[in-house]
């Protein structure tokens, strides 16, 4: 995925990560972080408690 520069996450990026941890419970897989990264920086789900 490309990053518009901005680092704090889009309904989109929410919904993908929503839905990945829901499919990881489902096959018992633990997702540990979404990050989103960009040239100033990056924004990690699990830093934010959102994992």
């Amino acid at each position: 995925m490309t990053t518009s520069g901005n680092l704090q996450p889009s309904r989109s990026d929410n919904e993908v990560t929503l839905k990945t941890t829901a499919a990881g419970k489902l096959l018992d897989i633990i997702v540990l972080d979404h990050i989103i990264f960009s040239y100033t920086g990056y924004y990690s789900f699990a830093d934010e408690g959102k994992i």
